[in-house]
């Protein structure tokens, strides 16, 4: 690391952490001044408002937008060295295009690891302190759950049926669960109801039947007015689905969801699938936009720097709405999740090449 090196990478991270700062207060007030009717009629208290939502709240906001971050304070800090010349000196020093950008580079992936590291793990948990309160006191029927007539596959061969699941205690009215074998019926389980009892996975069934089936020959256990304890493989969060549901998992939490749900046979697993990838992609295009930033930012042109932070928030937008498209294609299973995941990476991976190999000109 030369001197050069040390200025500009000093630059670029005061520059990032300075914006940080300045969209953190801008979206803090804003959110602010949208809930505080609620934060006044609701019951929540000033600690948990000043301790559990606002920080997490800020935390999620770096995770959503810290791609454009670092764009504009590139765009910011660049355009500045290059319109006092600097960026021309550096050059007339023998310095090349290429070299210009490692210190770039350095600061890009010290940024992308604390968005990876916080994606994965400090931003999910942060998500469920902040929505648990939206939940509950801002906003208690966003449970997207289906309270009736629910079928549940427990694994490959078995299916479960809930006539009624009720929330509030954890209970469930009408249960009945089949096991198949090939295309057969092999057993057969019915209940007037069941009740929670903790994990793991443990129920409690009240008034039941259990038939087994051997061909032609039935085996039937009647249990009327007696209660039978049993382990099912599901649980009272099974019946749980809020729309946000994947970013309250930390990549653990979620990669244990995806592969349950494939062990039950469920395939519509694209929501969390999509989740997943994006903490992977996104530190890729802090990376992609710091090197767009600097290949627009480093020429001096009329203009300076209202046009390069023009031209860099437009990608910025262009990039959050292919980001939008790649979501609902990952969801809708159109294409592929990871190719869909990754696509924006690969459209502006795509642009800041062009813009590089044009900048060395």
């Amino acid at each position: 690391m030369k001197t050069i090196d040390w200025y500009i990478l000093k630059k670029f991270l005061s520059t990032f952490f300075f914006t940080v700062l300045i969209f953190t207060m801008i979206t803090v007030i804003v959110d602010f001044s949208e809930k505080v009717e609620k934060f006044i009629e609701s019951e929540i208290t000033k600690s948990e408002i000043i301790l559990g939502y606002f920080p997490n709240f800020i935390i999620f906001i770096y995770g959503l937008l810290f791609p454009l971050f670092t764009l504009i304070a590139v765009i910011f800090f660049t355009s500045r060295m290059a319109n006092n010349s600097e960026i021309l000196s550096i050059f007339n020093a023998g310095v090349s295009f290429n070299r210009l950008l490692r210190p770039y580079l350095i600061g890009a992936i010290f940024i992308a690891i604390l968005h990876a590291v916080g994606s994965h793990y400090f931003i999910p948990e942060g998500s469920k302190t902040r929505l648990a309160l939206e939940y509950k006191y801002f906003d208690p029927n966003r449970d997207e759950g289906k309270q009736r007539n629910i079928h549940m596959f427990l694994d490959t061969n078995t299916v479960a049926y809930v006539n009624f699941w009720r929330k509030r205690d954890s209970t469930i009215r009408g249960f009945r669960l089949e096991r198949y074998q090939g295309n057969e019926l092999v057993y057969l389980l019915k209940a007037t109801s069941a009740e929670w009892q903790g994990a793991p996975d443990k129920w409690r069934l009240s008034n039941y039947e259990i038939r087994t089936f051997d061909g032609l020959h039935e085996t039937i256990v009647a249990g009327v007015g007696k209660q039978l304890d049993t382990v099912l493989n599901m649980q009272p969060a099974d019946f749980i689905d809020y729309k946000d549901q994947q970013s309250m998992m930390n990549t653990s939490e979620l990669i244990y969801y995806i592969q349950k749900q494939r062990s039950r046979g469920v395939g519509n697993t694209a929501r969390y699938e999509a989740e997943l990838w994006r903490r992977t992609a996104e530190p890729f295009t802090v990376i992609i936009l710091a090197l767009i930033g600097v290949a627009v930012a480093a020429r001096k042109v009329r203009g300076g720097l209202g046009i390069h932070l023009a031209v860099g928030i437009l990608l910025g937008a262009l990039f959050l709405i292919l980001s939008r498209f790649a979501s609902v294609f990952a969801v809708g299973q159109t294409i592929p999740v990871v190719l869909s995941v990754w696509l924006p990476n690969l459209f502006f991976g795509a642009i800041a090449a062009w813009l590089i190999a044009v900048a060395q000109k």
